[in-house]
Parts: structure tokens; C-alpha cells; sequence
């Protein structure tokens, strides 16, 4: 796990059930979680609501984000958009270890219409319990950060 056990949550209104239940598990789990919603199921756009998690991943105030929408797709390319953010979509647990341990990601993102909660949440677990391995990968780590500029 990280340092700061903090974390930001975001979706989009496809995904509000499954970021709920997320957000519960989390805190369980001792982590600190700032949701940041949207609270009601009004129709609303997913890359806002990517960004405003990522935004706050990239400034430092939190080490890690998860963001959900209904395939994950759109909401992760939104997040990848910011500087300094590594999102992947995950719907099994290798790859939300191997994001964690390989790309060192800051952020997940789910798709709350491809995975089940029961799912989603070992997805999580994977993602939060996995440390970056570094070495080898750090200078890829390092590459990808140089493709931004």
C-alpha cells in the first residue's frame, strides 16, 4: 500500500451504485476516501468527472483514485488526460495487480456494466494491496512520463 492511505472516487452516473459500494469497502478496509460524486442519477458526462478525480490524484493530495463509468473506458481516457496520471480499466484482478506493480498506476477505473460488485471489489483489493516493483520498470515507468512532455 501507499504511505497515505487517502483516496479519491469518481463516476459518472452509470456507475453511482457500484462507486458507493466501492467507496464503503474502502473505508473498510482503513483507507481514507473522498468521494466526490455525482449523488444523483440525472445524466451527466463522464470525462468531468474523470478529470476532477485525476486532477486531484496529480496535484499530490491524493496518492491514489479509482473512477468508475459504465464501461470504464471513457472515464479512464478522460483521467490519462492529466499530467502525471497512469489509469488503467480493470476487469479481473492479474491486471489490477500488474497496473499497480508494472505501470506503478495512480488510478483505476471500472466498468460498473462489465464487472459485478463482488467483482469490482477484489478488483479494488488487488489495485490497493499492490506496490510498484520498480527496477526494469521504472525506467518504462519514466518513458511513458516523457511521452507527456
Amino acid at each position: 500500500m501507499t504511505d497515505s492511505k487517502r483516496i479519491v472516487l469518481s463516476s459518472d452516473h452509470a456507475a453511482i451504485e457500484l462507486r458507493q459500494a466501492v467507496s464503503a469497502h474502502v473505508a473498510s478496509l482503513g483507507w481514507e476516501v473522498e468521494d466526490i460524486g455525482p449523488a444523483t442519477p440525472e445524466s451527466t458526462h463522464y470525462p468531468k468527472h474523470g478529470e476532477a478525480a485525476a486532477r486531484r490524484v496529480a496535484s499530490g493530495e491524493f496518492p491514489l483514485g479509482i473512477v468508475l463509468c459504465g464501461t470504464g473506458q471513457g472515464i479512464m481516457m478522460a483521467a490519462n488526460k492529466v499530467k502525471g496520471i497512469r489509469c488503467g480499466v480493470c476487469s479481473d484482478t492479474f491486471s489490477a495487480k500488474m497496473i499497480r506493480a508494472h505501470n506503478n498506476a495512480n488510478m483505476l477505473s471500472i466498468g460498473a456494466r462489465v464487472v459485478g460488485e463482488g467483482l469490482a471489489l477484489e478488483i479494488v483489493e488487488a489495485f490497493l494491496s499492490t506496490e510498484f516493483e520498480g527496477g526494469r520498470h521504472g525506467t518504462r515507468v519514466e518513458m511513458i512520463s516523457e511521452i507527456e512532455g
